[in-house]
Formats: structure tokens, C-alpha cells, sequence
């Protein structure tokens, strides 16, 4: 297999420049360049540049402001709001991160809501700018209607990604990122790309029968992890990340796309947590005993969450990021094809 290496700098610039030949701003090709370059580096193969052919079918279809300019919107007070305007969530989360954090540091704990955005990012490189501030963090996020919920037989809720990070100061943060279905939608996606079937158990047809044709499933829906209690946090996504922030729900999102080809669009709640200010006036370092804590789950023969990802970001970092000559043709049709799908 022929494989062509890149540095993340390098990716980061040919599918920035594929965003921009699309009518991509700098301000919203970057950040969003950044984020599916970091899936790359990390091994995230389904938060790579497979994203970039969706984010390019939505901007054609109109459902992104290509030029959106993200307005903060800051009381002083512990919440703080960014509206996307229309645009994609990494230029709006690059907008107020700033703000979230040094209001987190001032305070113990702040949020941030981001209104009306096109979502399709993994969450971790969010959370892991917070961790690098000495944060604990957490986002989550609501996406369109594309899971049944524990005993239902029809899509209803999203597959509503949760991220949580605790800084480490000495080591790579402590982080989770998952979806609260069984698996992310691209994880679909690839299986069917691969004509593999799917593992029992993550999703219905649309009969809401069990199948493992991943085709079938893409027409039905996928099911929560968990059984009930993946559906109850999914729930309380839709919830805090739709409802209280006042944005779209998964429903309202599908409605509005009317296809699950583009990209979902709603909003999106991060909070962050200054872990020395909680801990202020008790007994011990809370960084140390986080380090006890992560040191007894690794002596047992644990593996801590992101391992894996921060295994492949140190060799892509050392060697670079490795394409195949696919995936390097894909790179080289789009960037010679603007806003090609």
C-alpha cells in the first residue's frame, strides 16, 4: 500500500485551503482544518478527513454562514454565550474559550453556550484546551434524531456526544469522549463504506428489528449504549444542551436539515471547573489525589480513556501522519475540485 506522510502543520494547511476554495473564511476554514487534522494525528479516523466531504455537502446545500463571524456576548457573569451565526462550532469555541476559562480560574466553575452552529467535531479537542489551562471541563451536545430510545422502535433522540477532561500536570489529561449511542453515526458510515456488518446490538431497521446490515441500520436507527441509562443522559443532553440553552433539540434539528446527509445544526454547552478552588480550605491536593485515583485504576491493569489516542498523536508527532493513497487522492480531488463532493 502507498502511503504519503504529512506533519499535523501540513494537513492542517491542505484542508484549510480545501475549506477556503469552498468559500471558507480563514476565521471558520482554520479552527474547523485544526479539528479534523487532530482526528488524523489521534488515530480518530472517523473525526478525519473522512468529515471533510460532509462539511463541503453542507456548505453547498447553504445550511453554513461560510463567512460567519461568532459574536460573544459576555455580562461578566459565569455564563457566557456564542452565537456561531451560523457557522461552524470550532471558530465560535476558539472565539470564547478565552473568556470561559479565565471566568472559570476567577469564579470555580463558568459555562459557556454556543448557539446556532453546525456541529460535526469530535468534543475532545475542546476539552483538552480547557485541560491544558489547568481546567476540569466538560461539553456536550445534542445532533439529530437518529437513535431509538431504550424500548422504542424509531429515531427520536441524537447520538448527543459527552466529554469529559481533568488536567494532569505531569501527564496527558484525563479524558473521555463518546457518543451516548452505542456507537457514532460515522461509525455507520464506515462499516458500510467497508461492506462490513455491523456488531449485534447497535442498532434497528426500520421495523425497529435488530440488524447488523449497516445500510439498514443508517434507515433505522441506532440504539443508545447502556440500554435505559444511555438513553436517560442522552435525554439530559437534549435537555441542557438544547432546551436550556435555548437552541434545537435532535428532532428540531432533522426537521430542519430534513436530511441526514448535512451536518446537524444546534447548540452546544461546555462547563469548566477550576478543581484548586473547589478544593480550597480541605485536606490534600486535588491534583495529586486525581493522580492516586488514575494510579490505582493503571494497577490493576486498567486502561485509562485516550490511551490509544495519545499513543497514535506521539507517533504521528514523531513520524508523521500516514495516508493511503486513497485517502491522499481524496485530499489532492478536493483540494483541485472546489466545494466537490
Amino acid at each position: 500500500m502507498t502511503l504519503t506522510t504529512l506533519s499535523t502543520d501540513e494537513l492542517t494547511r491542505v484542508v484549510s485551503e480545501i475549506f477556503m476554495n469552498a468559500g471558507l473564511s480563514q476565521a471558520q476554514a482554520l479552527p474547523v482544518a485544526e479539528v479534523i487534522a487532530a482526528g488524523e494525528r489521534d488515530g480518530c479516523k472517523s473525526h478525519g478527513i473522512y468529515r471533510i466531504e460532509g462539511c463541503l455537502r453542507t456548505i453547498r446545500a447553504g445550511k453554513v454562514n461560510p463567512t460567519a463571524a461568532p459574536a460573544l456576548d459576555d455580562d461578566g457573569s459565569a455564563v457566557i454565550r456564542v452565537n456561531a451565526a451560523g457557522g461552524f462550532s470550532p471558530a465560535a469555541f476558539a472565539l470564547g474559550a478565552p473568556v470561559l476559562a479565565e471566568r472559570a480560574h476567577r469564579l470555580g466553575i463558568a459555562a459557556m453556550s454556543i448557539n446556532d452552529c453546525t456541529h460535526f467535531s469530535a468534543l475532545w479537542p475542546e476539552i483538552e484546551k480547557l485541560t491544558d489551562a489547568g481546567l476540569a471541563a466538560m461539553a456536550m451536545c445534542p445532533s439529530y434524531a437518529s437513535v431509538a430510545p431504550t424500548g422504542g422502535n424509531a429515531p427520536l433522540l441524537g447520538t448527543n456526544p459527552f466529554a469529559f477532561g481533568w488536567p494532569r500536570p505531569d501527564a496527558m489529561p484525563y479524558v473521555f469522549d463518546f457518543a451516548t449511542s452505542v456507537a457514532a453515526r460515522g461509525e455507520i458510515e464506515l462499516h458500510r463504506i467497508a461492506g462490513t456488518p455491523l456488531p449485534e446490538g447497535w442498532a434497528i431497521d426500520r421495523d425497529g428489528q435488530p440488524t447488523t446490515d449497516p445500510q439498514a441500520a443508517l434507515d433505522g436507527a441506532m440504539l443508545p449504549f447502556g440500554a435505559h441509562k444511555g438513553a436517560a443522559i442522552s435525554t439530559m443532553i437534549e435537555l441542557l444542551a438544547g432546551v436550556m440553552i435555548g437552541d434545537l433539540t435532535s428532532p428540531e434539528a432533522l426537521d430542519y436539515l430534513g436530511s441526514m446527509t448535512l451536518l446537524p445544526t444546534h447548540g452546544e454547552l461546555v462547563i469548566a471547573f477550576a478543581p484548586a478552588r473547589f478544593a480550597a480550605g480541605r485536606a490534600g491536593d486535588p491534583f495529586a489525589r486525581a493522580e492516586v485515583l488514575f494510579d490505582a485504576i493503571a494497577g490493576q491493569g486498567a486502561r485509562l480513556p485516550s490511551q490509544r489516542r495519545f499513543a497514535a498523536r506521539e507517533k504521528s508527532e514523531a513520524q508523521g501522519i500516514q495516508l493511503s493513497a486513497d485517502e491522499a487522492a481524496q485530499l489532492d480531488r478536493l483540494l483541485n475540485a472546489p466545494g466537490a463532493v
